[in-house]
């Protein structure tokens, strides 16, 4: 049991770490609302999604997946038009100085569920490699796993807008604010550049 929570922790820290959409997105939210409890609707929504997707993966679902040849490019597909789409929203959404561009409730909710449930890398991430590392494993101590995974993604998502928010007071004219935005949009059209690449290999 301890060897499957100690696994599910590293292995979910090694795969959420890097910068990706779904970060950038709640990092983003945690800077711009001037309360940390603003930014809660994005916090408790993405890390929801992560945590449905690893059940599902972990009770199965990857194996149906992974055996459906034709699936991959098409979520690497589909993934790419969904990148591009949110990186201009995020170069577009860059506040102009003094002001600060806050989603509602309901716009930070569909956001979320758009950047954990659409993003092609955090699907195949968690189908790919949770839902195949958690194999090794049987009964209480799979859901151990999970569980482990699970609990990195709740911790990482309420750190990050917290080191949002800091970002957020310190930058009072905004203009760090704006420079994280536009970089942040690079970032994700780099990384849909590289979903390309990977799907012309596959093909």
């Amino acid at each position: 049991m301890k060897e499957a929570i100690i696994h599910g922790m590293i292995l979910a820290f090694g795969l959420i770490l890097p910068l990706g959409v779904q970060n950038i997105f709640v990092f983003n939210q945690g800077a711009l609302h001037p309360r940390f409890r603003s930014a809660l609707p994005v916090i408790v929504t993405a890390a929801i999604c992560d945590t449905l997707l690893i059940a599902a993966a972990v009770g199965g679902v990857s194996l149906v997946i992974l055996s459906l040849d034709w699936l991959t490019p098409v979520i690497y597909s589909a993934g790419m038009v969904f990148l591009f789409i949110m990186g201009w929203k995020i170069w577009s959404a860059a506040p102009a100085e003094g002001e600060a561009k806050r989603l509602s409730l309901k716009g930070q909710v569909g956001y979320a569920l758009s950047v954990s449930l659409l993003n092609p890398h955090a699907l195949m991430d968690t189908v790919g490699v949770i839902g195949t590392n958690s194999l090794q494993y049987g009964g209480a101590e799979r859901w151990a796993f999970a569980a482990a995974t699970a609990g990195v993604s709740w911790i990482w998502f309420l750190g990050l807008a917290a080191a949002g928010r800091l970002l957020g007071k310190a930058d009072s004219s905004g203009k760090g604010i704006r420079l994280l935005n536009k970089a942040s949009a690079v970032l994700i059209w780099g990384i849909a550049v590289y979903m390309g690449m990977q799907l012309r290999e596959s093909l």
